[in-house]
């Protein structure tokens, strides 16, 4: 898709994983997603004329909470442009991608920008390190994880993982309410919580939403990490998001319980975090996002995670 054909295009969509992923949002808080997506045609072209670029085409199917075009630059550079509601706060992602500055993430082209929208620098978006080998994969995602955790900025207007936490805490009560079986699991995941923030053992620049599928290949680097929602905390918050990785295949497999205790154990030594405390916080993480699941309407993703969480 050219420039010009873009702009003469009456039929633009965003790719339908995001418009099912916002519509999900309205059952948990709007947050303006709405008037966001109808605006979203008009915020692209906008994004595009002012920074003279032209697009290639629509990146499907895309992420579950921005829009990301692959576009080239006006000196033919290829560059992707990123637009995300205010919900999916672009701004903390942008102060991130500008502290980490390309040491193990994609790199920021338009660090003084504004109004949600990023220019970075272009990867290969259709290769991932899930597309290796379950074993290489982990390597190769929590090596590039390691070498996000800084020192966060000084004065830094991130959200902690207590804040964050604490929000989904009090989320995960409501969901779980009149349910005894999840109740249980709800219960084990919140004292989990309140053990762990009473004794956090660091505070460093985290990536927030860590998986496989948020580390693409690049020229600069072999990986690279992408799609941060960034946080402050303690390390053992951001790799507990991939120890359950592939869940589907570890709850189809006999040995599945048996495979993610092995997991939490090799992913705390290779990256020295205290396994009990990757535990711990990879059970909060399961239950939060199997509660949240159940609400918004994913019964299935609800039974997966929630049957994961079983096992810790």
């Amino acid at each position: 898709m050219t420039r010009k054909a873009f702009e003469a295009s009456e039929a633009f969509e965003p790719p339908q994983r995001l418009v099912r992923a916002l519509a999900e949002t309205r059952l948990v808080g709007d947050d303006g997603v709405g008037e966001w997506l109808e605006r979203l045609p008009e915020l692209v072209q906008q994004a595009v004329d002012l920074r003279e670029l032209t697009v290639e085409r629509v990146q499907a199917p895309g992420g579950r909470s921005s829009l990301v075009l692959l576009v080239r630059q006006i000196d033919d550079t290829p560059a992707v442009l990123k637009l995300a509601p205010e919900r999916a706060r672009p701004e903390s992602e942008r102060a991130a991608l500008a502290h980490w500055g390309g040491r193990g993430a994609v790199q920021l082209l338009n660090p003084g920008d504004s109004q949600g929208v990023l220019l970075l620098e272009r990867l290969h978006p259709d290769l991932s390190v899930r597309s290796l080998p379950e074993a290489k994969a982990l390597l190769e995602a929590a090596t590039t994880l390691r070498r996000l955790w800084v020192e966060p900025p000084s004065a830094h207007v991130f959200e902690t993982v207590a804040q964050r936490t604490g929000r989904q805490a009090a989320a995960m009560r409501v969901g779980a309410a009149g349910d005894g079986e999840v109740r249980a699991l709800v219960d084990a995941a919140l004292a989990a919580r309140e053990e762990l923030l009473a004794a956090a053992p660091e505070e460093r620049l985290l990536h927030g939403t860590f998986r496989q599928s948020k580390v693409l290949a690049g020229e600069r680097f072999p990986w690279l990490a992408v799609g941060p929602d960034p946080v402050v905390g303690e390390c053992a918050f951001d790799l507990a998001r991939l120890v359950r990785d592939r869940v589907e295949d570890l709850i189809a497999s006999p040995s599945g319980a048996a495979t993610t205790r092995r997991r939490v154990r090799k992913l705390a030594e290779s990256l020295d975090v205290d396994q009990e405390r990757l535990r711990g916080w990879t059970l909060f993480r399961a239950v939060e996002s199997g509660v949240r699941a159940r609400r918004v309407g994913r019964p299935r993703d609800a039974e997966l995670l929630l049957e994961f969480a079983g096992w810790l």
